[in-house]
């Protein structure tokens, strides 16, 4: 039954602000509606030049891999490991970071060495990152040198365990270094102090395309060589939730045009079994239907699956999509579950409602999922959360936060009561000893409770523009989707529109969601769509209100409108 109780909206709104003589200025030399450039200028774009290098995003904008710390050293190390018929081991983390930066870069070298190997490492038995049983994988399988993607800035002991046994190891990672880097051939991260490359913000497998870019221009190979990879560094940016700004910007629009070319079998068949049908692939699409599906491999089996599935012809893609399909639906089934388990801890603990954080332990929480619940939790309590479970006799954990908070830097300051922990200013990783667990969860509170601005612990929507109806029209709306491909730091532009009323015809549809019939001061009607909003339906149903908003195009037989993404409602 639908709660028509509601009177307005638990969500900030917050302005854009932008500065209006820079908006002015921009529009002299474009001769573009104003609020296109109030978007570029709140982008950091501010010339003519800067407009159309956003505009048309090119592969000459892409910095010299070389440019990067320790590039030289990496490429001379693989060049000598290739000459003299060394056996390659490329080993990468379980995500899908992870797992395309590894398909990658032995996809590359496959062509040029036959002697390589890949490796990720189990979740459960070997945990994140650099693993002995990694390093004894490739001393058993006589591997002289390790290329490590998406993990390894911090694996200082692992590293010295594999020069003891004789194995080299270039590490190509973007998480934050620690005090110490890792007494590595190469260590290839732009965010160590040191590194003068210009943008810092590269995903794992935006590290390992430099790499091969980088032994490509030594080796006097084709760009076209390297080119061909870019799907797999636009499924790592995606579902890695790195900025889209920059190179990144650069490589997954070049990227997504690869892949609405259905180039690679494994990527497609997986499309196929999330019911895709649209000509053209979005960011969203990678999200929601590619990520989860490759993610499931490691959460549920083994991750080498996921590269298998990626790497793999036409032939085989079909069982391994399949495979990965299956391991999905698991994977929902068990998330769903523990989420539930964990809302009930919470809404029968009054303290624990209360608090400025979320910090959760079942020892039997299956360790594969605890990330996805971390971030349905933040849906309800919106507060940085913590889900831990047991694993190998220690506490694991996935930590999450809410917009504008650094999290890592919040668990960096616990680092006294952990014994390891790595990640994100949004999204982290930690282990402890369970004799340690309630100091940590003590600690890691009061700790978020004296540095979080308060009103960072409700959601806020950022809009970006006011917009009349009468402005929403495909002319507009082409020009929007200039602006893609959308993500952080590029969100698709949130509208304001204010004083609109029903048009008779609004109503709920699938028992949840709000399809809405509105008008504004006389304007042509417009429809939308609100999810999960059905219990606004009195509201609307009232009288004015104010609505914020994304715009994108909806097709029903054949037919296709603009229509409203609905992202909030406030009474008026």
């Amino acid at each position: 039954m639908v709660n028509s109780n509601v009177k307005r909206s638990t969500k900030r709104w917050k302005a854009q602000k932008v500065d209006p003589n820079l908006s002015e200025s921009l529009q002299q030399e474009l001769k573009i509606h104003p609020i296109f450039c109030n978007l570029l200028v709140s982008r950091g774009i501010t010339t003519y030049a800067e407009a159309k290098s956003f505009f048309r995003p090119s592969l000459d904008h892409l910095h010299d891999p070389f440019l990067m710390k320790d590039m030289g050293q990496a490429i001379k190390r693989i060049k000598e490991a290739i000459e003299n018929n060394e056996k390659l081991l490329i080993y990468g983390d379980y995500d899908v970071d992870g797992t395309t930066s590894v398909a990658l870069v032995y996809s590359f070298f496959k062509t040029l060495h036959s002697n390589i190997d890949f490796y990720i490492p189990d979740r459960y038995k070997e945990g994140y990152g650099v693993s002995k049983d990694g390093i004894d994988y490739a001393n058993k399988n006589k591997a002289s040198l390790i290329i490590a993607l998406d993990c390894g800035i911090k694996a200082i002991e692992q590293i010295e365990y594999a020069n003891q046994k004789g194995i080299d190891f270039i590490i190509c990672d973007h998480h934050r270094p620690g005090d110490q880097l890792p007494n590595a051939i190469a260590v290839l991260d732009p965010k160590r102090e040191d590194c003068q490359y210009p943008y810092k913000e590269l995903s794992g497998c935006g590290i390992g395309f430099k790499l091969i870019e980088a032994y490509a221009q030594a080796s006097d190979l084709s760009f076209e060589e390297v080119i061909q990879y870019l799907d797999f560094v636009t499924i790592s940016i995606a579902c890695d939730i790195v900025p889209i700004t920059g190179e990144n910007r650069v490589l997954a629009f070049y990227g997504l045009q690869q892949l609405s070319n259905k180039t690679r079998p494994g990527i497609h068949q997986l499309l196929d079994l999330a019911g895709f049908k649209k000509e053209h692939i979005s960011i969203d699409d990678l999200v929601f239907k590619v990520g989860p599906r490759i993610n499931a491999a490691g959460r549920m089996g083994d991750a080498k699956d996921a590269v298998r599935l990626l790497i793999s012809e036409k032939v085989e893609a079909s069982n391994n999509a399949s495979n990965l399909n299956a391991s999905n639906t698991d994977r929902q089934k068990v998330d769903q579950d523990i989420t539930q388990e964990a809302m009930d801890i919470i809404a029968n603990d009054n303290m624990l409602q209360e608090k400025k954080t979320t910090v959760l332990f079942q020892p039997h929480w299956h360790k594969g999922v605890i990330g996805i619940v971390a971030s349905r939790l933040i849906e309800t309590y919106y507060r940085p959360t913590i889900v831990l479970t047991e694993s190998e006799g220690k506490i694991t954990g996935s930590a999450r936060s809410v917009v504008g908070f650094d999290i890592y830097n919040a668990i960096k300051s616990c680092e006294d009561l952990l014994e390891q922990f790595g990640g994100h200013k949004y999204a982290a990783g930690l282990t402890l000893s369970s004799n340690n667990l309630n100091a940590f969860i003590e600690k890691f509170e009061a700790i978020v409770s004296n540095t979080i601005d308060k009103k960072l612990l409700t959601p806020e929507i950022t809009v970006d523009a006011n917009l009349s109806f009468t402005d929403i029209n495909y002319p507009f709306f082409n020009l929007l989707q200039q602006f893609a491909p959308f993500g952080p730091q590029n969100m698709k532009p949130v509208f304001r529109t204010t004083q609109v009323v029903d048009s008779g015809y609004s109503k709920i549809v699938g028992e949840r969601h709000l399809k809405l019939s509105i008008k504004h001061q006389g304007s042509q009607t417009i429809n939308g769509i609100a999810f999960g909003m059905a219990n606004y339906i009195d509201v609307v149903k009232k009288g004015n209100f104010d609505v914020c908003y994304t715009l994108e195009e909806n097709e029903w037989q054949g037919n296709k409108s603009i229509q409203l993404n609905v992202k909030d409602i406030h009474l008026r």
